[in-house]
C-alpha cells in the first residue's frame, strides 16, 4: 500500500483576496442569490482537463446564496480579487519553517480550473509557498512535497436535481494545504501524521477550530490498483476506517476483474440500450409506475456472463454494483437498478423480469442494469455504467468521504491541464522582512510545546490542552496571571459540564474569564465557586465576576474567621463543607483541623 495525505486547515486572517471576515457564520441568513452556468476552458497548455470537462457535462446551473456581512464583489466575481493576504502569507511562511520547508522567492498565484460551482468565477486561486520538508513520525520520516495557500470553497446547500446550491460566505477564506509524499506505512500511521500536522497548524494560534475547518484528503493505492483521491474526511477518526475501506475496495476489484476477465475469456460483452418501457406499462413497482406516468422512460442493458457479479462486496455496505450506480448518477439519474438486487423490494414481478431478459437476449450467466429517466438521462446514465463496466482495471479516480468510512465515486482524476496563471494578482516576493514577521506564528514544535505544558499542567492534561481549540486562550490566561492547572481545568472540564447543563458558556467573554483567575490567586474566591459565578454571568445575573461574588455572597473565608467557624463547628469537617463548600478552601480547613 502507498499513502499520502493532504492537510486543509481554513485560518483566522480575514479572506485570502478580499477584506471580508474568514468567519462565517451557519447561522446567517442570505440577503440576495445569483445564478450562474459555468463551462470549462483549456489551461495554460491548451488542454482541456478531464475534470472540468466530466462536470460541465453534467450542464447544471448554479444558485449562489449572498451575505452582506461576509462577502463582497469578489465572491461574486463581480470585481478582480485584491492583494493576497498578507497575514495568511506570514502563517503560512510558519508552517513551512515549522516543517523544514523551504520557502519559494516569490509566490506565485495560479488558477485551479473548477466548474463543479464551487466557485462563482469556474477556478480556485492557489499558491506554492514551500517545497520540500519533513515531519518526524513514529514510524520514520515523512516527507512534505508541497506547502500551499489557497482560496476555500462555497459551501454546498441540499441540491435540486439540475441546480446547486452554495452559500458563498465561506468562499476565499485561506487555507494552508499540507501535502506528505506518500510514505504513510498503514491506516494508523495515517492517523497519526494527520493528527501531528493538524497540531501543528493549531499551534500558530491562526487556525480556525470547528467542523469543517480543518479537512483531510486521502491517496490511496496499492500493487495493481490505481491511486485513489478520497476527498472531504472532516473527522480524524475516521480516516483510519477510510483507508483500511480502500484498500479492501482496490483488492476486491482486482478480484472481480479477474473474474469477469476468466469468465469472458477477455471478450467483454455489454449490449446496446434497449426501451423497456412496454415490459412495465402496468407494473406494481411504484417507481417505475410513477417515472412513465411523468413521460420517463426505462431503458436497459445486458452485461455478458456478469451474473453474481453486481452483488460482490467491495467493502463493508458497499458493492460492484454501488460503484456502477455512483457512475451513473452525475447523469441525473437516483441510482439503477441490476439483476443482482431482490426484484421483490422493488414489486417487479416474475413475469416483467422474463419479459427484460428476454427482450435483452439474456442467457443464464448474464446479468441486466435498469435505468428510469427522460431518454437522454437514462442513455446517458447506462453510457456510463457500460464505461465503468468496461475498465478491466482499477480506475484513477476521485472518491467522496462517506460517514461510515467508506467513499463513492465523485469523478475523474484531475490532471495538470486544469492549472494556468492568475493575472488580475501581483506575485508576492517572500523577503527576509516577511519571514521575520512571519515568525511569530512559528512558535515551538510539538514536542517543545509538548514539554511546555506538561511543566505546567502535568502529562494528562498537557496532552488534552495540546489539541484542544482553547490553547491560545489558555496562554492568554497564564500570561495574565491564572494558575495554569485551574485554567486548563476550567476551560476543559468545568466550561464543557456547564454547558452540557444548559449554561450559553460561549457567552463567557476571556475578560471574564481573566477576573475570575484574579480573584482566586487573590484568595477572594475558593475553586468551588468558579462555576457559581460562570452561571452567573452567562445569565447575565451579573455584570462583572466582582459583581457576581458580591450577589451571590461567595466571598471566601479564611484565617481566624475560617478557624473561628472551625472551632465553633468542633472540627467536624463534612458539616463545615457542606455549609461553607462555596466560601471555604478544604485544603486550608483540613491544615486547621491538624493544628
Amino acid at each position: 500500500m502507498k499513502c499520502g495525505i493532504e492537510i486543509h486547515q481554513r485560518l483566522a486572517t480575514g479572506k485570502l483576496f478580499c477584506r471580508c471576515s474568514s468567519e462565517a457564520s451557519e447561522d446567517a441568513v442570505p440577503e440576495a442569490a445569483l445564478i450562474r452556468r459555468l463551462r470549462s476552458v483549456r489551461g495554460e497548455l491548451g488542454e482541456l482537463d478531464v475534470t472540468a470537462k466530466f462536470e460541465e457535462e453534467r450542464r447544471r446551473e448554479f444558485l449562489y446564496k449572498l451575505y452582506s456581512e461576509t462577502t463582497c464583489l469578489v465572491e461574486d466575481d463581480e470585481e478582480p480579487p485584491h492583494g493576497m493576504n498578507h497575514d495568511a502569507v506570514k502563517v503560512g511562511l510558519a508552517v513551512c519553517s515549522m516543517l523544514k520547508v523551504k520557502p519559494v522567492d516569490e509566490i506565485q498565484i495560479m488558477r485551479k480550473i473548477v466548474v463543479d460551482g464551487s466557485n462563482t468565477s469556474g477556478f480556485q486561486r492557489t499558491s506554492v509557498i514551500g517545497m520540500n520538508g519533513e515531519v518526524e513520525t513514529s514510524k520514520g520520516t515523512v516527507h512534505i512535497m508541497t506547502v500551499c495557500l489557497e482560496e476555500e470553497s462555497a459551501g454546498i446547500l441540499p441540491t435540486h436535481e439540475d441546480r446547486a446550491v452554495y452559500r458563498i460566505d465561506r468562499l476565499g477564506i485561506p487555507l494552508v494545504e499540507i501535502a506528505t509524499a506518500p510514505e504513510i506505512l498503514d491506516s494508523g500511521h495515517c492517523r497519526e501524521v494527520a493528527e501531528k500536522l493538524g497540531t501543528m497548524l493549531r499551534l500558530t494560534g491562526k487556525a480556525q477550530r470547528g467542523i469543517g475547518t480543518i479537512r483531510q484528503d486521502l491517496n490511496v493505492s496499492i500493487e495493481g490498483g490505481a491511486r485513489v483521491e478520497i476527498k472531504g474526511c472532516q473527522e480524524l477518526a475516521l480516516l483510519s476506517t477510510l483507508v483500511d475501506n480502500e484498500v479492501k475496495r482496490q483488492e476486491s476489484l482486482l478480484k472481480i476483474i479477474e473474474e469477469v476477465k476468466k469468465r469472458t475469456k477477455g471478450k467483454l460483452e455489454i449490449s446496446e440500450p434497449a426501451d423497456l418501457t412496454p415490459v412495465f406499462e402496468s407494473t406494481a413497482c411504484k417507481i417505475i409506475a410513477k417515472s412513465i406516468s411523468e413521460g420517463k422512460q426505462v431503458f436497459g442493458i445486458r452485461l455478458g456472463k456478469h451474473k453474481g457479479i453486481f452483488g460482490t462486496e467491495v467493502c463493508e455496505g458497499r458493492r460492484y454494483g454501488t460503484e456502477l450506480s455512483d457512475y451513473a448518477k452525475p447523469a441525473g439519474v437516483k441510482g439503477i437498478i441490476h439483476s443482482d438486487e431482490d426484484m421483490k423490494k422493488y414489486s417487479i414481478s416474475e413475469s416483467e423480469l422474463a419479459e427484460v431478459k428476454k427482450e435483452l437476449k439474456m442467457s443464464e450467466e448474464d446479468a441486466f442494469v435498469l435505468v428510469v429517466a427522460e431518454r437522454h438521462t437514462a442513455l446517458d446514465a447506462l453510457s456510463r455504467v457500460k464505461q465503468r463496466a468496461g475498465m478491466l482495471y482499477v480506475p484513477e479516480e476521485t472518491r467522496r468521504a462517506l460517514p461510515d468510512g467508506s467513499s463513492a465515486y465523485m469523478r475523474p482524476l484531475p490532471g495538470k491541464s486544469r492549472m494556468y496563471p492568475e493575472t488580475d494578482v501581483p506575485p508576492v516576493r517572500v523577503t527576509k522582512e516577511l519571514l521575520g514577521e512571519s515568525a511569530k506564528y512559528a512558535g515551538a514544535g510539538v514536542e517543545e510545546k509538548l514539554a511546555s505544558l506538561e511543566t505546567l499542567v502535568g502529562k494528562e492534561m498537557a496532552g488534552r490542552m495540546l489539541k484542544s481549540r482553547n490553547l491560545p486562550l489558555f496562554e492568554k490566561l497564564v500570561e495574565q496571571g491564572a494558575e495554569p492547572k485551574l485554567a486548563a481545568a476550567t476551560l476543559e472540564e468545568t466550561l464543557v459540564s456547564l454547558r452540557r447543563a444548559g449554561v450559553a458558556v460561549e457567552k463567557i467573554k476571556e475578560k471574564e474569564l481573566a477576573e475570575i483567575f484574579a480573584l482566586y490567586s487573590e484568595e477572594k474566591i475558593v475553586k468551588a465557586a468558579i462555576p457559581e459565578i460562570i452561571t452567573a454571568l452567562a445569565k447575565a445575573d451579573a455584570a462583572s465576576a466582582p459583581d457576581a461574588v458580591k450577589k451571590l455572597n461567595l466571598e471566601r473565608i479564611k484565617g481566624a474567621e475560617l478557624k473561628k467557624l472551625v472551632e465553633e463547628g468542633k472540627g467536624d469537617i463534612k458539616a463545615l463543607m457542606a455549609k461553607y463548600r462555596l466560601r471555604a478552601d478544604g485544603a486550608e480547613l483540613q491544615k486547621l483541623l491538624k493544628k
